[in-house]
C-alpha cells in the first residue's frame, strides 16, 4: 500500500509529471530538466527525490552530474501500470506535446553549456559559485553540492 500511496502523491504534482514524461525519450541530466521546466534546482532537486521515492524514476551519477531515466523493467508492477496509464492519458494533452517540442530544443545543445548558463543565472544565490557564501564552504574545504 506504501508504494501506491507514494506514487499518487508523486504524480499528484503537474511538475512531476512533466518530468516523468520528459523522461520518456530517455535519459535526462538535472541541468536538462532544470532547462525544461523552468524552476529553481532546489525545486527540482525536491521533484526528482519525490519521484525516486515512488521509484517512477531512477538516477546514476557520473562525475558530478546526476542523470535520471525512468523506472526500468525490473520495477514492481504498481509502478509500470502507474506509468504506462500515465502516458496513454497524457499522450495529447497540449502541455505535454509543448514540452516535447521544448525538450528537443534542450537536447540539441550541450549540457555543459546549459549547467554554465545556469549557474551564472544563480549569481545572486548562496550555492553559486561567485558568491562570498561559497568562498566560505570551499575555504572550510567543503564541495558545494549541486545536482549535476
Amino acid at each position: 500500500m506504501r508504494l501506491i500511496l507514494a506514487i499518487t502523491n508523486a504524480l499528484a504534482d503537474e511538475t512531476r509529471v512533466r518530468a516523468v514524461l520528459a523522461l520518456q525519450g530517455g535519459e535526462l541530466c538535472v541541468c536538462q530538466l532544470i532547462e525544461l521546466l523552468g524552476l529553481a534546482p532546489s525545486t527540482i532537486s525536491k521533484h526528482l527525490f519525490l519521484l525516486k521515492q515512488a521509484q517512477l524514476i531512477e538516477s546514476r551519477k557520473e562525475g558530478r552530474w546526476i542523470h535520471y531515466r525512468l523506472a526500468g523493467d525490473d520495477a514492481p508492477q504498481a509502478v509500470r501500470d502507474a506509468l504506462a496509464w500515465l502516458f496513454a492519458s497524457a499522450a495529447k494533452e497540449p502541455d505535454a506535446l509543448d514540452d516535447a517540442k521544448r525538450l528537443k530544443t534542450i537536447l540539441k545543445q550541450d549540457p555543459e553549456d546549459i549547467c554554465k548558463r545556469q549557474m551564472q543565472s544563480l549569481k545572486s544565490c548562496s550555492c553559486a559559485p561567485a558568491t562570498p557564501a561559497a568562498a566560505k564552504w570551499r575555504k572550510a574545504g567543503l564541495a558545494i553540492s549541486r545536482a549535476r
